[in-house]
């Protein structure tokens, strides 16, 4: 995976060389997983994971110039496996979480660390994108989140207005709140809930809700929602049948607290308020993995740079208006909220 500019302006990806060929410890160039350094607030930086089987795993640090339009990438070798999940802390941008593939007993499971980035990687130091020398620096190890006792991680969620010391993990029908101590060097379970049922529940996605004092964190297994109390551990809301197939992630709205949006297999978001889960406020259904329907109501504005699919979009920490989408071919695009539209809310 190396760094290039391409296409409309605005839209900067990472992409594996079109000649198919690489250099020297050069992965292969698949990603699915990416997050906005959270604590980076003056800085516009996304986070990359790689996974390859044949060569060392790579977290891309990418920093983007808004002023010059280019950007800027350092890499941090990710030795332990393939990265499935990324997530960092929302109080020290030095410290993140991975979740990562790990052989264990003739099968593999998905095992999840805290990790500390060298200091000196800090916004505004930087090798150039286009230096095929730059070398890769080393992730710290500061602590691991259980391991494999529990199960396959799927993914970590940091406390999102806390000093980042609290954060859950969601591993296989665990749900599990971890309280980081001495500078994240430890990790001590705190509380744990299980889902109860038949078959085998697994969990697939999380995200803690940014209101209510850090108390709620929703969670998605199988077609199914949930709401869970931070405090008790317990459920304090269920959507059955959120989604007519899988649902794959979940997010809160930062400005509203009450709502939650979801997307499933079944080509859907919707859109819940927390208090009143009988009926979604809103299903929207302009996406489909094979074709692109033209735009009704609802529809902003559609990115086509992608040639593989899409496995992540998120927003910058630093910048309401811009966000970053990543394909399974390692490609980073980044892209704006049209500005007429920006004008019109704004104004």
């Amino acid at each position: 995976m190396h760094t290039r500019l391409a296409g409309p302006p605005g839209g900067l990806r990472i992409a594996g060389r079109s000649d198919g060929e690489r250099g020297p410890g050069e992965p292969e160039g698949q990603a699915r997983a990416l997050t906005p350094q959270t604590a980076e607030t003056d800085a516009i930086r996304f986070l990359v994971g790689t996974q390859s089987l044949k060569y060392d795993n790579q977290i891309h640090i990418i920093d983007f110039d808004d002023e010059n339009n280019i950007i800027n990438k350092n890499v941090l070798l990710h030795q332990v496996g393939e990265i499935w999940h990324i997530s960092t802390s929302p109080a020290d941008r030095g410290v993140l979480a991975t979740c990562y593939n790990k052989p264990s007993d003739s099968k593999v499971l998905t095992c999840a660390a805290v990790w500390r980035m060298p200091k000196e990687l800090e916004p505004g130091s930087h090798e150039s994108p286009d230096d095929s020398s730059s070398t890769a620096h080393s992730l710290e190890l500061l602590c691991h989140l259980d391991d494999t006792a529990h199960g396959s991680t799927a993914c970590v969620t940091w406390e999102p207005t806390g000093d980042g010391k609290k954060v859950i993990s969601l591993a296989d029908n665990h749900i599990l709140l971890w309280d980081l101590q001495e500078s994240s060097g430890q990790a001590v379970l705190a509380s744990s809930a299980s889902l109860e049922g038949k078959g085998q529940l697994k969990f697939t996605s999380g995200r803690w809700s940014p209101h209510h004092a850090g108390t709620q964190v929703a969670t998605a297994s199988d077609t199914t929602v949930r709401g869970w109390d931070t405090r008790s551990m317990s459920q304090i809301y269920c959507i059955e049948n959120a989604h007519g197939q899988l649902v794959r992630d979940l997010d809160f709205n930062p400005n509203k607290q009450y709502y939650l949006a979801s997307c499933g297999d079944d080509c859907k978001v919707k859109f819940w308020d927390t208090r009143n889960v009988t009926e979604p406020v809103k299903t929207l259904e302009e996406h489909s993995h094979w074709s692109q329907e033209p735009p009704r109501d609802g529809v902003i504005a559609t990115y086509e740079e992608h040639e593989d699919s899409v496995y992540a979009a998120d927003w910058s920490s630093a910048d309401p208006w811009l966000f970053a989408s990543l394909s399974y071919d390692g490609r980073l695009v980044i892209n704006r909220v049209p500005r007429a539209l920006k004008y019109h809310i704004l104004l």
